[in-house]
């Protein structure tokens, strides 16, 4: 397998370095990533996460929230979608055949819709809560404007199989072990993260687990106060995400170059993995 990493629009929050930890004003919008991941396979392409999409840059205000489009202010370019970059590698938005979800938050789900014929992947419980609609927040946080293709989608139990010390892993049917999702519950109750590996590594994108690298220090965690504020504001069960949380940096702890943890909405680590900055779209691929 072969994995890109993607930038599918960012978020630019009032704050600047109160969020993202380098913008230089306080009077400035910072720049978190909304990082996805292409994977290549013998069966076409898998997308894990699809960030915001063709739709919600053409019409932000009938697809999303007004009390979030004010609060992160995305920067929408049409080029960033998950779409137009993977056309930008040279294929097609139908050589993705499936979609692995961390969660259906706005920022995440956006894209769903650019990708019809995809089967979509995400835990059950995600699924559930999202469609119940039952509190403000979560009426504007899940959005049914991007489910469109709610009639592709595959929910999954938690498995019954153990990865790196966490329970309940499902690995992606049709894949081996190559792809599993990892329940990681607390930012909402069935968020997940997905484990790849690639050749004799492991990435595990923990999504919303966590929000900025500092948080995985194992001697002195810390998160930007913006960041801290926003995952509280958004948490869904506290103890359960500050428990993964503490997991994940037991995880990141004894890991060797074997094992790769990065988070959704770091612009570092997405600098750091990717090689290039947010703003900058995919390159074109040689494709054999």
């Amino acid at each position: 397998m072969r994995v890109h990493h993607l930038n599918c629009i960012s978020s630019c929050p009032l704050g600047g370095r109160l969020f993202d930890g380098r913008t230089p004003s306080l009077l400035q919008r910072g720049e978190l990533t909304c990082h996805c991941l292409l994977i290549e396979t013998n069966d076409g392409l898998v997308l894990v996460d699809t960030g915001f999409g063709l739709r919600d840059v053409a019409n932000p205000q009938s697809r999303l929230s007004t009390f979030f489009l004010f609060l992160v202010k995305p920067a929408f370019r049409e080029e960033m979608t998950a779409v137009r970059q993977i056309e930008r590698m040279g294929f097609k938005a139908s050589d993705v055949r499936h979609i692995v979800m961390s969660h259906l938050d706005f920022d995440h789900a956006g894209g769903l819709d650019d990708f019809p014929h995809a089967t979509v992947h995400m835990l059950g419980i995600e699924r559930d809560y999202a469609f119940a609609q039952k509190t403000w927040l979560d009426r504007q946080r899940f959005r049914p404007q991007q489910w469109s293709t709610r009639g592709n989608w595959k929910v999954h139990a938690g498995g019954g199989d153990t990865w790196r010390g966490f329970d309940a892993v499902r690995p992606l049917p049709g894949f081996a072990d190559d792809i599993a999702l990892v329940p990681l519950p607390g930012h909402t109750f069935g968020h997940a993260g997905i484990a790849v590996r690639n050749d004799d590594r492991w990435l595990l994108l923990a999504a919303d687990a966590y929000f900025f690298h500092t948080e995985m220090d194992w001697d002195r965690p810390r998160c930007t106060p913006g960041l801290a504020f926003y995952q509280w504001m958004m948490e869904k069960d506290r103890a359960a995400r500050l428990r993964n949380q503490a997991r994940l940096r037991e995880l990141c702890r004894h890991a060797g170059p074997e094992l790769t943890v990065f988070c959704s909405h770091d612009p570092f680590e997405f600098e750091r993995l990717s090689g290039r900055a947010p703003g900058v779209p995919a390159e074109q691929l040689v494709l054999s």
